[in-house]
């Protein structure tokens, strides 16, 4: 009979981790995420366009993430008047963690003022990339007190033109950042996305069925959304929500007092 409780209990525990699990993996409509607005077309509408943004953001912990097949990148703010998206970013990320800026934006709409790449201490030069050196008058604040301690400082104006496969350790950096202008010409941190899609294009998602087509790691997950990567990237880390912490915290005492009392 003890044995028979036993099983029943350790049944409830199972069937309550289904349960728990299956709540936080269904993504409830939100008009907020943390201090960010989410509203269409990051809302399921009738629009079959904005029924593919949907899939696009993912709120976690109170944070809003652009989600990828290769992670979730938080976000720093969303302009809904222009359509642009910015991914926020350290500023000075090792070129061991290098996701080039071009990979997250590739199939979007293009923007007016393109992405660009700052790239520090680069002792091999004779790469055939265009670039030129850093402007610290054009650089954010954090980026101009960051350059001081570098020895060298280069910017690649739009990273559209960036080889395939592109990656800084041909140019021996230590250093990297992702970075775009804004409208006084200063490059501020992060990634930007222009999420304007027209309600008339038929086939938004084809650059995905073509081998060798333009479509980045945004686009891929939003066109298919079983690939997407719900895992955090920060300089290689993966961050867990607190809610799972506390839960499996809560399931091993239930665990430990089930046995104690055997």
């Amino acid at each position: 009979m003890q044995g028979l409780k036993k099983l029943k209990i350790l049944q409830f525990i199972f069937q309550l981790n289904i349960i728990f699990q299956t709540s936080i993996s269904q993504k409830t409509p939100l008009s907020y995420c943390g201090g960010i607005k989410i509203q269409p077309p990051f809302l399921n509408q009738n629009s079959p366009n904005s029924t593919l943004l949907s899939h696009m953001i993912l709120c976690k912990s109170e944070i809003p993430y652009f989600r990828t097949t290769i992670g979730l990148f938080q976000i720093s703010s969303i302009d809904y008047e222009n359509k642009l998206l910015t991914i926020s970013h350290n500023y000075c990320s090792p070129t061991s963690s290098f996701i080039s800026p071009h990979r997250l934006s590739a199939g979007f709409s293009p923007l007016s003022s393109p992405n660009s790449l700052i790239l520090m201490n680069c002792s091999n030069r004779s790469s055939k990339m265009p670039i030129v050196p850093c402007n610290n008058t054009r650089l954010s604040g954090c980026a101009s007190e960051s350059a001081k301690g570098f020895s060298s400082c280069s910017v690649i104006d739009d990273v559209t033109k960036l080889e395939k496969g592109f990656h800084p350790r041909e140019m021996n950096c230590s250093h990297y950042s992702r970075v775009y202008r804004s409208l006084t010409e200063n490059f501020q941190l992060g990634t930007r996305i222009n999420f304007d899609i027209p309600d008339h294009v038929p086939n938004f998602c084809n650059e995905c069925e073509k081998r060798d087509g333009n479509c980045g790691a945004g686009l891929r997950c939003v066109c298919h959304p079983k690939n997407a990567e719900d895992k955090v990237i920060s300089v290689g880390a993966v961050l867990k929500p607190w809610g799972n912490i506390y839960f499996y915290l809560v399931l091993f005492i239930l665990m430990m007092g089930l046995f104690q009392g055997s």
